[in-house]
């Protein structure tokens, strides 16, 4: 028995069947970028400079990958900033987050060792040990560890859905968007967002639970209220 032929896609032929396809292409085009747009917009006035960045209690750093068991040099870049704005009293305590699914993998665990090797005291480090998606970042700063106001740390492609999604978690936060050359690495991640800001604005909508929830943990509270939790202060550094 012979295979079927595939039926063939019959293309629009009179102008007035090409004007309608123009029209349904155009609209598709923009429902696809609505998710995108509105991610833009959320973030507003909230992207800053390091310099100029309202400062808050803490700095929320979002995991990028790891090299081996060190961060990548994206992740890297994000801990540096949140070293110069720990050492600039913008913020007094860092919560880092990030996979650390499985035994041989901790993101959160290197990012603590990195601001540790940097300066930065063990105790005003604070590790999230399930913020497998920045949705479950924001989402846990706020149910698990009580992060009202923050400072969020990310490259700046990613910044404006982080500020999205942790204002929809009930964190009033500000962003520093670190900047990066815009090589291979920096265009894949600007084109992903695209397609992750559906995403967002489904879990931004909906607000489903993290894929991990666990029980409300009191580390950033005790950093907060530890003495010296400003640089300079006995006992900061």
């Amino acid at each position: 028995m012979e295979p079927r032929a595939l039926p063939r896609l019959a293309l629009p032929r009179t102008v007035p069947e090409r004007r309608r396809a123009l029209r349904w292409a155009v609209a598709l085009c923009v429902l696809a970028l609505l998710p995108a747009t509105w991610v833009r917009l959320a973030g507003g006035d909230r992207v800053h400079s390091e310099a100029d960045v309202p400062a808050e209690p803490v700095a929320v750093v979002f995991g990028a990958g790891l090299d081996g068991d060190r961060p990548s040099p994206y992740l890297a870049h994000r801990l540096d900033a949140a070293v110069r704005l720990y050492e600039a009293g913008k913020v007094r305590v860092l919560l880092v987050t990030g996979d650390n699914s499985r035994v041989s993998y901790d993101e959160p665990g290197a990012m603590r060792a990195y601001l540790t090797a940097h300066g930065v005291p063990r105790g005003r480090v604070v590790v999230d040990d399930a913020g497998f998606d920045t949705w479950d970042s924001c989402d846990r700063a706020r149910r698990i560890f009580g992060v009202r106001h923050a400072v969020l740390v990310s490259q700046g492609f990613h910044i404006r859905r982080a500020l999205a999604l942790c204002a929809a978690a009930g964190i009033d936060a500000y962003g520093v968007g670190v900047g990066e050359k815009h090589d291979a690495t920096w265009y894949a991640s600007g084109a992903r967002e695209v397609l992750a800001a559906g995403k967002a604005a489904f879990d931004a909508a909906v607000r489903p639970d993290p894929r991990f929830l666990g029980p409300h943990e009191s580390g950033v509270t005790r950093a907060l209220e530890a003495p010296g939790s400003t640089p300079g202060a006995p006992g900061g550094r």
